[in-house]
């Protein structure tokens, strides 16, 4: 068979591959109940496939095309760690240099762990912290007291012995990289990494995403009903996950990444550094892995540096998922077959971003065919079932019948803890009032004795338990809630710290 009958070979399988996969998208979209999504294919060096699925928001008829803006959330990991890559060849900056070299004020709360962490553990989540989200999320610290507060973080297990997530110590290799070249993280990701891939759609912030035009709304459940929410800023732990983009640009990067962080021939990160980021770095135990495999039943599950990897069908896997209030994204490696997919969309938590990468990955490889849309429903439908049951079993063991102790407006006041900041419960209207940040209050319901449920204005946060202490005064001296002990703090003091 001759060069041009091959060529047209196999330009005739990726056209039928990328129809069948374009019908099954549109399907899933529909089955998954989201309301836009938009996915990209790149295979040996070209984008095969790029399109746009639904609307931005709910309602409206505006489509979702391949320059539609959608938080890309964690996938920002990725483009953090070859940030500090690229410092690595310049020779600004060594995986496994102290972090205290580069920012000599960073302290945690173990002095062995402050000065043994190195930027390569910032990078693999095995620096012994749990997870510390209550930080940022829905709060209003600003970063430089968010990165003081770790210093009072307890630690969760002993340096480099296990794996959590953990944001913030993305946001401090964030630091890393504007101690070390003198940028801000912004800066040095825009014109570091998205100028020189063209990558024209795509910001490092809620605050700048906010200005553009083509911006997908984000969208939950609630009540068995897709509703449009608020966007959740992921700025001040921005290196963890605060970058907007289109699927068109996050074409380009998964390109990039296929050919070994090369752009137009050039290399922006040599090969042997490339490789040190998708090397596995550290075991990943299955609480802390996707889900997904129950069904994908990998042999093996490791981080490399801001990849998550695992085996499927006997190639090596490397992926990230993206998730904040109301938006998703996906993005997975073949490196060895040059395959990669990108997925974006605007409907909280919805694994529909799994099912098209595993869906792609079969396609383009020639694996036996699988629903991977219909399998995921089951396995994420089963998981919510189970989560509703749990929540019903908490709600029979209520005690009913119960009353506070005081009188409602009793409980008023300012509550404080060093490391999980203040929280302001007030009397308004008959009901008590929780003000957990600018951006996030709750109505406290009596739920038994003294304690209440904070039912969160926003609804898709749900509502947690807060239960009050009766001091020896016959007044309220601490709120716990959330794992968090809050101390009420003397009218005097509150007044003095400008608290209502």
């Amino acid at each position: 068979m001759g060069m041009l009958a091959c060529a047209t070979t196999a330009a005739a399988q990726t056209d039928a591959r990328v129809r069948e996969l374009d019908s099954y998208a549109a399907q899933a979209v529909k089955d998954w109940r989201a309301p836009g999504l938009a996915i990209a294919v790149v295979k040996s060096g070209r984008v095969v496939f790029a399109k746009g699925y639904g609307v931005l928001e709910l309602g409206k008829a505006t489509a979702v095309d391949t320059q539609t803006l959608f938080a890309i959330g964690s996938t920002t990991k990725a483009m953090t760690a070859t940030a500090l890559a690229m410092l690595v060849d310049e020779g600004k900056v060594r995986f496994d240099d102290p972090v205290t070299k580069y920012l000599p004020s960073f302290q945690l709360s173990d002095p062995y762990v402050t000065r043994e962490i190195t930027v390569r553990d910032l990078l693999t989540h095995r620096a012994g912290l749990p997870n510390a989200d209550f930080l940022w999320y829905g709060a209003d610290t600003p970063s430089d007291e968010i990165l003081r507060r770790m210093r009072m973080v307890r630690p969760a297990y002993s340096l480099r012995s296990g794996f959590i997530y953990q944001n913030i110590m993305y946001a401090v290799a964030g630091q890393v990289v504007a101690a070390a070249s003198g940028m801000s993280w912004a800066d040095f990701v825009r014109t570091r990494i998205f100028q020189p891939l063209g990558m024209r759609r795509t910001v490092a912030s809620l605050a700048e995403a906010s200005r553009a035009s083509n911006v997908a709304a984000p969208h939950d459940i609630i009540d068995d009903t897709v509703r449009v929410i608020a966007n959740a800023a992921v700025d001040p732990v921005a290196s963890a996950g605060a970058v907007w983009s289109s699927v068109a640009d996050m074409a380009k990067w998964t390109r990039f990444m296929l050919d070994s962080s090369r752009v137009d021939g050039k290399a922006l990160v040599q090969r042997r550094t490339f490789l040190e980021l998708v090397r596995p770095q550290v075991m990943v135990p299955e609480p802390e892995f996707y889900p997904t495999a129950q069904l994908t039943r990998p042999h093996w599950q490791t981080y490399g540096l801001g990849w998550f990897q695992q085996d499927y069908n006997g190639r090596k896997v490397d992926y990230h998922t993206g998730s904040i209030d109301g938006m998703v994204a996906i993005v997975g490696l073949l490196l060895d077959e040059g395959l990669g997919v990108y997925v974006l969309s605007n409907l909280d938590h919805a694994e529909v971003r799994h099912a098209l990468m595993l869906k792609t990955f079969d396609l383009f490889t020639g694996a036996p065919a699988r629903d991977w849309s219909s399998e995921l429903r089951k396995l994420y439908g089963d998981r919510q079932a189970q989560a509703i049951a749990a929540q019903r079993r908490n709600e029979q063991q209520r005690i009913i019948g119960t009353k506070p102790s005081l009188a409602l407006a009793q409980y008023a006041g300012t509550y404080a803890d060093s490391l999980y900041g203040t929280r302001e419960v007030t009397f308004e209207n008959g009901v008590l009032r929780l003000r957990y940040s600018s951006r996030s209050a709750a109505t406290l319901e009596h739920w038994q004795y003294d304690t209440f449920r904070a039912r969160w204005d926003n609804r898709w946060r749900g509502s947690q338990l807060a239960t009050f202490t009766i001091g020896a005064d016959g007044r309220p001296s601490r709120l716990d809630m959330g794992g968090a002990s809050y101390r009420r703090v003397p009218e005097t003091q509150a007044r003095a710290a400008g608290a209502p």
